[in-house]
Formats: C-alpha cells, sequence, structure tokens
C-alpha cells in the first residue's frame, strides 16, 4: 500500500514537471511586467510567488484550451483555430483580452506574411537557377552540367 502511495507521488510530480511552465519564462514576463506598473521602485517576488505565477498560469491554459476545445467540438470540428480562443476568453469572462490579442495575433501573421513571401522567392530564385536553359546547344549544355558535377574533361 506504502509502495503505491509513493509511486502515485512520482507519477504526478513526473506529470507536474512536464506540465509546468519554464521557469526563466515566468520570471521574465513577470519581472517585465512589474517593472512596467511599478513607479521607480523596485519589487521584489518571492520564490514562492514565481511558483504561484507558474501554476496558476498553467491552470489558466488548461482552462482556456480545455473551453475551446469544447467551442470546436460543438462545431464539429478537430481542430482549435483562433475564433475558438476568441470565444473561449469571452465564455469565461476574460473579454478584455480578446481586444489586445487580435492585435497581436494581426501583427504576428503579417509578420510571418513577408517572410513567407520572401521565402517564396527565395525558393522561386533556386528553382529558375536549376532549370536547364532551353536556348543553350546541347553540347554546351552537356559541358556546362559536366563542369557543374566536376566530371570537366580538360582534354580540349
Amino acid at each position: 500500500m506504502a509502495d503505491e502511495k509513493n509511486d502515485n507521488e512520482a507519477t504526478e510530480s513526473v506529470v507536474a514537471e512536464a506540465e509546468a511552465l519554464p521557469k526563466a519564462i515566468v520570471r521574465r514576463v513577470v519581472k517585465d511586467r512589474l517593472s512596467q506598473l511599478s513607479t521607480g521602485s523596485e519589487i521584489n517576488v518571492l520564490r514562492d510567488s514565481f511558483l504561484a505565477f507558474s501554476e496558476s498560469t498553467r491552470i489558466f491554459i488548461h482552462y482556456l484550451s480545455a473551453t475551446a476545445n469544447d467551442i470546436c467540438k460543438e462545431s464539429k470540428r478537430n481542430m482549435i483555430n483562433a475564433e475558438d480562443v476568441f470565444k473561449a476568453l469571452e465564455e469565461i469572462e476574460f473579454s478584455e483580452f480578446i481586444g489586445p490579442l487580435r492585435d497581436s495575433l494581426e501583427e504576428f501573421r503579417q509578420r510571418n506574411a513577408g517572410k513567407k513571401q520572401s521565402k517564396a522567392k527565395e525558393t522561386n530564385t533556386k528553382a529558375k537557377r536549376k532549370e536547364p536553359l532551353l536556348s543553350e546547344p546541347s553540347e554546351g549544355r552537356n559541358k556546362r552540367q559536366a563542369v557543374e558535377n566536376g566530371d570537366e574533361d580538360n582534354s580540349d
């Protein structure tokens, strides 16, 4: 019976550690936010406070994702999208987060759209370089391919 209890505690500990948010990120977010709110005086945060911030954030994320998942299932879909998260925030009475979250999402999408466009241009440029030139005579093309492959015969 004692062995079972120890096994359950060990399992719960491993699960809790796997679900825990990265401590460094939680610490940075809390300190950044507190520095924005404080008026010149430095606020010290105890170690237990960071643990409380981390645990409450983890629980909030679980609650929000479960609510968004329920909304998604009601719509007979298998993938949660941003609108599901917005509706979930409204449902759990955190609608004040929706505006800033929409703004952040739009900024993220614009930043990634620029990255996608530059990546597509780069891919097109590389593909064009690899296409054989149609106007090139076959003998010249064969020599060019031999040079590119390192098979050029210097006996000419």
